[in-house]
Formats: C-alpha cells, structure tokens, sequence
C-alpha cells in the first residue's frame, strides 16, 4: 500500500552529468532548453551545472536561475571558496537555489589527489559546508569517492 504523505523529488542531475560522456557536449541554448522542460515537470532539484568548470557553465546556470519558476536551482561546487562564491553568484537569480559542495573522502584521493590528511579534510568540509551555508540557505554536501 503506498502512503499518500509520502513524498518523492527529483534530484536531476542531466546538465551537468550529461557531459560526463565522450561527445556528449551541450550549448547554452540547449541546456536551457532542456532546464526548462524539466522545470515545466516540476522536477523538484535541476542541478544546472558547475560554475567554476567554464565561462560557459557559469552562463548556463546563471541563465537557468534567471528562468526557472518552480525547481530549486544547483550548482555543483568544490570546497574551495573561490568555487562556492561563483555557484552563489550563478544561482542568485533563482527563486529557489541550492549550492552543492564536495570534496574528496576516500584515502586514496585525500593522500594522492587532495595531499591532505582527514582532519583537514574534516577542516575544509566544515569551511565550505560553513560559507555555503553564509550565502545560500539551500546547502548540499556531497563525497566524492566515498
């Protein structure tokens, strides 16, 4: 039997994941066009991009914020400030945002790729988490190679 209360959202993640495949590039135009037929669906999270990757990313997602009238607006973001600042700046337009932040957590990419021990991972994931938070009220965290 399915409770009536429950509630399901989607987190869509095609803007920005969909060019995690060979040849798999979008334009500005088509990624509006894609945020916006999820936004007429009422898909409850459109993560839009990562700000920080490219000019382009920045203007995708920016734009998205602009015209979004129903989904919370994301934008992936590393745990570094400079990364966090620009997923506020291209989200501000949205009338519902979101600033999702990650950083490495497995030891093998704190020792090789990040060259941090885990408690100043702790230390970054508490700073980025911290300053997200400072600009948005929408916060997500996430690890990465968990």
């Amino acid at each position: 039997m399915v409770n009536e209360a429950t509630h399901i959202e989607i987190f869509d993640t095609t803007l920005r994941d969909g060019e995690q495949a060979p040849g798999a590039t979008m334009l500005v135009l088509d990624k509006l066009e894609i945020a916006a037929k999820l936004d007429d669906m009422k898909v409850g999270v459109i993560e839009a991009g990562f700000p920080a990757a490219s000019a382009g990313d920045f203007k995708a997602v920016n734009e998205i914020s602009k015209n979004s009238k129903t989904s919370v607006i994301a934008a992936l973001s590393r745990s570094k400030r400079a990364d966090i600042e620009l997923a506020a700046e291209a989200t501000a337009p949205a009338h519902r945002r979101r600033i999702h932040t990650f950083i490495s957590t497995s030891p093998i990419h704190m020792k090789y790729k990040l060259k941090m021990e885990p408690d100043d991972v702790l230390s970054a994931i508490t700073d980025s988490v911290t300053l997200a938070r400072n600009l948005s009220d929408d916060v997500e965290w996430s690890c990465e190679d968990g």
